[in-house]
């Protein structure tokens, strides 16, 4: 099934992950558009340095994020706005636990973090923004949580807050004004109205036993 959002959500996405970091506090080492060098190497390089995560390019990135993270949860089939915000966390935080918290918040079992045919009908059948806004109200709890909040607090937060925003856009766009309805012109007559026929009537037989 062709993806009639993955654009939008990668590039709302890519704002986000920015450029080549090799932070020593993020566990995820060299990474390049939010990439990390073990995805690097499972999908394009097994012998990966950091200097090839460095090179990579868009397209790269791209083929990577389609495959690992958006067609593993299943986002085609998700609602739009539920899409971007499940895709987003997987990016951040691992498939396991964005599947994990989305099957936990449609009240099905998580012991498993597959997006499969029941979860898919289960959040259709949910109010988009509601679950968008669970999503991220949970990530934003769990990553508070995490010994590193001290060190990329302030960009887990922002991007969390970010993505809920846009996620909530793509839920719920902007309803299209019907178009105005069409201008009824009245014909205008170029006979004179009734009363005034009959007036003119009266006046010509007046005339007329006056000659007589």
């Amino acid at each position: 099934m062709a993806s009639k959002n993955f654009d939008r959500a990668l590039a709302c996405l890519l704002k986000h992950e920015g450029g080549y970091t090799n932070h020593p506090s993020d566990p995820g080492g060299p990474t390049n558009f939010g990439i990390t060098i073990a995805d690097y190497r499972k999908f394009v390089k097994r012998d990966a340095t950091a200097a090839d995560v460095k090179a990579m390019r868009v397209e790269q990135a791209k083929v990577i994020y389609r495959a690992r993270y958006w067609d593993a949860l299943a986002c085609d089939d998700l609602p739009a706005g539920v899409d971007y915000a499940v895709f987003d966390y997987g990016v951040n935080s691992g498939i396991g636990r964005s599947g994990k918290v989305l099957r936990r918040l449609l009240g099905l079992a998580d012991a498993t973090h597959g997006v499969t045919d029941d979860v898919i009908a289960a959040a259709r059948a949910t109010d988009a923004s509601r679950l968008v806004e669970a999503i991220c109200d949970e990530r934003l709890r769990f990553l508070k949580s995490l010994k590193t909040w001290g060190v990329f607090g302030n960009g887990w937060g922002r991007r969390v807050a970010e993505v809920k925003a846009a996620a909530l856009a793509m839920a719920s766009p902007p309803a299209i004004a019907p178009p105005p309805a069409p201008r009824v012109v009245q014909p205008v007559s170029n006979q004179p109205a009734a009363s005034g026929l009959f007036d003119a009537l009266l006046a010509a037989l007046a005339a007329a036993f006056k000659r007589t």
